[in-house]
């Protein structure tokens, strides 16, 4: 396999789902500052104008000038037809000599905050699950029978994760269950193909619209307080200070495949 240099990540399709905002629109921006010209990043979100902003300004960046491709596909992810339509537009750069594919699992809802005992509303449970751990099961089976493995092409998945995957919170029953799944479905999926580069890439407390979520409808007083703590005290982190970790564990590739890899770890 093609030895990648340090300072790049080779000249890559690079899929990013929820890139309209938060942590994987700077995931968008960042990497695209690390491949190659005639990279092709394809963004999903439901937001259609973001999308348009964002991939405007990567267009404008040095990446874009230097030819970098930019993509969107404006998807729900939560239903069959939002996922096929991220796996087409994938598709449609089969055939082309990539050294790199990289897709980043990064959507994801916080759903109803509320103690375990009173989600009695099954159809709002596997709503939830259809969006924040189904759509991220198939969209990457998708992408993988896209791009099979062949000799020069690096793969790497990674998950966007949680510390809410290993240790549980009041009241964020949906949440870390969702997030409990999908580490596990990524550390199966390592184990299947030991020549896939899989990590489960927890970012750390995120300044973000779904921490404000957090600390101000989350059913569980002390829970709620921690977060708002966090936040007055200044101890919630930047996507772009978190995406920069993210991109130096990439760009070592030291990690075990499949394993579970904090922001305070790297």
């Amino acid at each position: 396999m093609q030895a990648l240099d340090a300072k790049d990540l080779g000249r890559a399709l690079c899929i990013i789902t929820g890139a309209s905002r938060g942590f994987g629109r700077t995931t968008a921006l960042q990497i695209s500052e690390l491949v190659k010209p005639k990279s092709v990043l394809v963004l999903a979100a439901r937001n259609a104008e973001a999308l348009q902003t964002l991939q405007a300004e990567l267009a404008a960046s040095k990446a874009g000038k230097a030819g970098v491709i930019v993509k969107y596909v404006v998807a729900d992810l939560g239903v069959k037809e939002g996922v096929e339509s991220v796996v087409k537009a994938v598709k449609l750069h089969s055939s082309e000599d990539f050294d790199h594919l990289i897709l980043v699992n990064n959507a994801g809802s916080l759903g109803a905050l509320r103690y375990a005992k009173t989600l009695t509303d099954m159809a709002e449970v596997t709503s939830y699950m259809a969006f924040n751990l189904s759509s991220a099961v198939c969209l990457t089976a998708g992408v993988l029978e896209a791009f099979p493995r062949r000799e020069g092409l690096r793969r790497t998945v990674v998950n966007v994760s949680s510390s809410c995957a290993l240790e549980p919170f009041q009241s964020w029953g949906l949440y870390c269950s969702g997030k409990a799944a999908r580490d596990m479905m990524f550390k199966v999926l390592a184990l299947e193909s030991p020549d896939l580069r899989v990590v489960n890439y927890s970012p750390g407390p995120l300044d973000t619209g779904m921490q404000l979520e957090a600390r101000t409808l989350t059913e569980d007083d002390s829970l709620r307080n921690t977060f708002a703590d966090m936040f007055s005290k200044g101890k919630l982190l930047t996507c772009e200070a978190s995406c920069a970790k993210l991109t130096t564990l990439l760009l070592k590739d030291e990690y075990t495949s499949g394993a579970h890899v904090d922001f305070y770890d790297v």
